[in-house]
């Protein structure tokens, strides 16, 4: 048959073009590794070793948080009772040492943890878009949408409570612990004053935080249906603009109620801790007048009651994040999962493929 006749009929874009999609599918990117179902798993598979960096140097830190509260001590009673400016001044210069070496050794955690949220952040984000390239290349637009909400705001969060997971808490309940045993050591009695007058906190901040927590979830559910409705041009011409403003109204009131609990959370706090220094200033002053103790305990004292403040304040904000990050990355990785599994057992995005293990900060054994 002559040549002309062999091509008669035969389409050359239409044959590269078939060349080009049975390459893409052999070439199929795998899919990622699925993200464990709970946070603590993935806090040790991405973070194990910097964990354990972060907790050493937050054990330092917090140990040196007692020695300014005894300078300040013994400046005010050398300065009352012995009245020799030159032992002020060599504690003074001592205090100025030890809030330096402090100081830069809580500057050196903080810019650690940063690195380690941006780390969680990018291996979320990183995770979610290989998900995308590497499956259906015409998803639902539903999927489109919680992946954009996934890579946009949801992984951020996670990767910011995931970076003082384990040193946060240490931190700030080593503070509590260490100024609580100095108080202690000045005296019995005022310190179980201040512990009576902070009893209420145990009560009314875990109601508070439970209803934050509440809110908080429903707004992530609303704010998926929204990025769903965003780009799907056929949702948006089936739900009315009506009921896109209505999710909008909803979670503005849902914003505004985490607002007013949280703000009314941090007054109910702070006016504790107000009460506590008048407690410290009655009982203190009476022991000063009847020369129990000197006058150098009352502003120890009183310092460290300030001090107690931001660790507790820090440590509701831990738990109040981590009831959000526990949430929040359920969500995450369920839906991710959910996603994965779908294109694999539709044959799409390599899915015969082994997954890729993610890269991590260190392995797990």
């Amino acid at each position: 048959m002559p040549a002309d006749r062999r091509d008669l009929g035969a389409n050359p874009q239409a044959s590269v073009f078939d060349k080009q999609q049975n390459s893409a599918v052999r070439t199929a990117m795998p899919l990622p590794a699925p993200l464990p179902s709970k946070l603590l798993p993935y806090i040790r598979q991405a973070t194990s070793w910097h964990q354990v960096l972060l907790l050493i140097l937050t054990v330092v830190v917090f140990l040196i948080e007692v020695v300014p509260l005894e300078l300040q001590r013994r400046i005010v009673n050398d300065a009352v009772k012995h009245r020799a400016f030159h032992l002020i001044i060599v504690l003074c210069a001592v205090y100025a040492g030890v809030a330096l070496v402090h100081g830069l050794l809580k500057l050196a955690l903080n810019v650690y943890r940063g690195w380690v949220a941006e780390y969680v952040t990018r291996d979320l984000r990183k995770r979610v878009r290989e998900l995308e390239a590497g499956s259906d290349p015409n998803p639902m637009s539903e999927e489109r949408g919680i992946e954009i909400s996934m890579i946009v705001a949801e992984s951020e969060p996670i990767g910011l409570f995931v970076a003082g997971a384990l040193s946060e808490p240490l931190l700030q309940g080593g503070i509590l612990a260490t100024v609580l045993a100095y108080m202690v050591h000045i005296d019995l009695w005022m310190t179980l004053i201040a512990a009576a007058i902070f009893v209420p906190q145990f009560i009314f901040v875990p109601l508070m935080q439970g209803a934050i927590n509440r809110r908080t979830k429903a707004g992530i559910s609303i704010l998926r249906i929204l990025s769903a409705s965003l780009t799907d041009p056929k949702r948006a011409m089936e739900d009315t603009l009506e009921k896109d403003e209505a999710r909008i109204d909803k979670l503005f009131g849902l914003s505004m109620g985490v607002f007013k609990l949280k703000y009314a959370m941090n007054f109910l706090m702070n006016y504790g801790t107000h009460l506590q220094i008048i407690a410290a200033l009655l009982y203190g002053g009476y022991l000063v007048l009847i020369s129990d103790l000197e006058i150098g305990g009352v502003v120890a004292f009183i310092s460290g009651v300030s001090r107690l403040t931001d660790p507790w304040g820090d440590l509701v904000n831990y738990f109040r994040d981590l009831s959000l990050a526990h949430v929040k990355y359920r969500l995450l990785a369920t839906t991710t999962n959910q996603i994965a599994e779908r294109h694999g057992l539709n044959g799409n995005g390599g899915a015969t493929e082994k997954p890729r293990a993610p890269q991590s900060a260190a392995e797990t054994p």
